[in-house]
């Protein structure tokens, strides 16, 4: 008994040393549900659009706009300004849709969520974050 509590007293500090204590953060998702669908009203909708080329803001039908990359790296602050201007004009809405095409990154797909998301102001020296459409849903690419 002696030596299994030996054991027990060089063995717990050891793993508590050694335990990765790691903090996972949640992106909340609205996903439609298959049960109790209504017949839909056409609507406007925000539809994001991840593509290998660039980004493409739909209405649901049509393209609004389409942002190509700078560079290597996804334009998230015109995004953001086509969004800001979107919100503007209708300022109920409150869902958006990101769409990928396959093999997009999905540290891409994070940053252009957090962009559909809210938008930073700066106002002086300070800065304040607005909602825009908190409400995402994501899927596949037409």
């Amino acid at each position: 008994m002696t030596t299994f509590m030996n054991l027990m007293v060089v063995l717990v500090p050891f793993l508590l040393i050694t335990a990765v204590f790691s903090r996972i953060t949640i992106a909340e998702l609205d996903l439609p549900s298959a049960r109790n669908q209504e017949p839909v009203t056409p609507t406007f909708r925000v539809e994001v659009v991840v593509r290998q080329a660039g980004l493409e803001i739909m209405d649901g039908a049509k393209v609004i706009a389409a942002i190509p990359k700078a560079g290597d790296a996804y334009d998230l602050s015109k995004l953001s300004e086509y969004l800001v201007a979107i919100k503007r004009e209708y300022p109920e809405k409150d869902d958006a849709s990101v769409l990928l095409e396959p093999d997009i990154q999905y540290d891409n797909l994070i940053q252009v969520m957090d962009t559909v998301r809210s938008v930073e102001t700066h106002d002086g020296g300070q800065t304040a974050r607005a909602d825009l459409f908190t409400a995402i849903s994501i899927g596949d690419a037409p």
